[in-house]
């Protein structure tokens, strides 16, 4: 599949002074892939060092992390000749290897002219957990989520329908595939970004193929849970998880202890919520007291909503079918509105854009608001349906002088009195703003 961490990971080895690469992200959003499909596109040979295939390895990097002495028994040990001018090196599953981790640090200082990645999963949990593990300043970093839905695009053969939806964005024109992409999104609520469960929807098109992938994803994670929760309670981890469906079909997409289990606190829960971050399964929005940049500095840690790292596992968590992401008036409208709040999320962090939220529910809330590179402020209202009014951004364009705000509706492009409507299918497209 075509991904866009491509691109990254090309401007890194064109970079004169890059340092070893490390490629973070939740298992099974596609980093062994990405790396190698990237090694073999722009390398003579990869030395792909898989920590979880050859747990053997953990024997050469025992004895010592200096670059000269490892990649001599990295090139016995495959056979190979490592020519640091046409080898890519690639650590995998490195998360399985302190002294890997610990070993970018040499690579950067004493041996920088070889190539080296390293990429695994719940890497963000064993740091924390291992203090002084992680080489802060002797690595370049990239976050890798699942798909987002101009991916998705490229992945079922519709590039030229990602070309002309970003057209349309530009032009705020409406758009005559409008009902096909809506269409489209919806497919993608459902089936999400995962690469697998995704293959799978392209290669069979049915709906229990994909859910079983999803369900074998989720059960992962569960195990993930149970296994490397050091120095927590796995049960209330696993407790904290399992609330986020729940969390996000309510009235107030906050995210609140309480849903939890009754008198849950955030003293107990906290570093709960805190690995689940760390192992990249929820992505956090914190709260800003006020939109003025840098936004950072307005941010509540303690005041945030949580959304899952994929809209198609928490619809495989609902158990949510075609019907029931349909527009419709009925009381699940609620849940409609989580997951497509989720949805949004996952395109805006794809994009490397770092979302807040600001007001209050219960009177005036702009879902997302985001800070562009030139240091314009954007608020970013997200409605499931078309029939939907522009109170919440209209109060926050009022009180900040924003030229323009955004909504992501069911409806079709347009601008008008300063409020520009994308449809929910280009969503992807916000990028453009973070550029302005």
């Amino acid at each position: 599949m075509k991904r866009k961490i491509t691109r990254q990971l090309e401007t890194w080895k064109n970079s004169d002074h890059r340092k070893p690469l490390v490629v973070m992200g939740a298992r099974q959003v596609g980093k062994t892939y990405s790396v190698l499909e990237f090694g073999r596109a722009n390398y003579a040979a990869v030395l792909h060092v898989d920590f979880a295939e050859h747990p053997d390895l953990l024997r050469l990097f025992s004895g010592g992390v200096e670059p000269e002495r490892l990649v001599r028994l990295l090139g016995e040990y495959f056979s190979t000749r490592v020519d640091p001018e046409t080898t890519l090196i690639f650590f995998d599953e490195v998360q399985r290897c302190p002294e890997a981790i610990t070993s970018l640090k040499y690579f950067c200082e004493s041996a920088p002219e070889y190539d080296v990645i390293a990429a695994g999963s719940l890497l963000g949990t064993t740091v924390r957990q291992r203090a002084g593990l992680f080489p802060v300043g002797k690595v370049d970093l990239i976050a890798m989520r699942p798909l987002d839905f101009e991916e998705c695009l490229w992945a079922l053969g519709h590039e030229d329908l990602a070309d002309l939806i970003r057209e349309a964005s530009r032009n705020s024109r409406a758009f005559a595939l409008h009902d096909r992409c809506m269409e489209l999104y919806r497919r993608y609520l459902l089936v999400g970004g995962m690469p697998e469960p995704l293959s799978l929807w392209i290669a069979q098109r049915q709906m229990d193929v994909v859910r079983r992938a999803q369900e074998n994803i989720a059960t992962g994670y569960l195990a993930d849970i149970t296994q490397y929760t050091e120095g927590l309670d796995g049960a209330m981890v696993l407790a904290a998880w399992r609330s986020m469906p729940r969390q996000l079909a309510k009235d107030n997409t906050k995210f609140q202890y309480s849903a939890i289990r009754s008198g849950a606190r955030s003293k107990t829960y906290a570093p709960c919520i805190e690995w689940l971050k760390d192992a990249g399964l929820v992505e956090p929005v914190t709260h800003i007291t006020d939109a003025v940049r840098p936004l950072e500095a307005f941010a509540e840690d303690n005041n945030f909503k949580l959304y899952l790292l994929d809209t198609g596992l928490l619809s495989s968590l609902y158990r949510a079918r075609m019907e029931d992401v349909l527009p419709q008036g009925d009381k699940a409208a609620v849940f409609r509105g989580g997951l497509t709040e989720n949805y949004v999320c996952q395109q805006l962090v794809t994009a490397g854009i770092k979302p807040y939220y600001w007001g209050v529910a219960s009177k005036s809330e702009v879902e997302f608001v985001f800070e562009t590179r030139g240091g314009r402020v954007v608020p970013v209202e997200v409605k499931s349906g078309k029939n939907v009014g522009a109170k919440s951004v209209r109060s926050f364009a009022d009180k900040y002088e924003v030229p323009y705000v955004v909504k992501v509706t069911a409806r079709n492009f347009g601008f008008e009195n300063g409020v520009r409507n994308l449809p929910l299918y280009a969503a992807f497209t916000l990028d453009e703003d973070a550029e302005a």
